[in-house]
């Protein structure tokens, strides 16, 4: 077996990855204030296209946006302080990019996996 040949058996086996060749694009964050509370409207369907569990990405914002929030019973995100659509979509674009983007090959075709109990 030549190498060409070698070659064609292996890109043969490979599986493709659906849905890599579409662009990973996350939703605006839409946003607006009650009084000292931020009030993230389409938190659950940003979650959703993470791929990700509600309160793993809460506690991520938490953390970068240095603030207390919790989920309300319509799925929407409500942070302690006032923060606009800019620093939040900053906030989410760091959590792909260590939770949902493949360091390797920067496709968002990944998954999470607890290690050692």
């Amino acid at each position: 077996m030549d190498y060409d040949d070698m070659l064609d058996r292996a890109l043969a086996e490979t599986p493709d990855i659906e849905g890599s060749s579409d662009r990973f694009e996350v939703p605006d964050p839409q946003v607006r204030q009650e009084g000292n509370v931020t009030v993230y409207e389409n938190f659950q369907s940003t979650v959703d296209r993470l791929g990700r569990e509600d309160e793993h990405v809460m506690k991520f914002l938490q953390n970068e946006l240095g603030t207390s929030s919790h989920i309300d019973e319509s799925g929407r995100a409500r942070l302690t302080g006032e923060f606009g659509e800019r620093r939040i979509s900053e906030a989410v674009d760091a959590y792909a990019e260590e939770f949902v983007l493949c360091s390797e090959c920067g496709l968002p075709d990944t998954h999470f996996e607890r290690e050692g109990g």
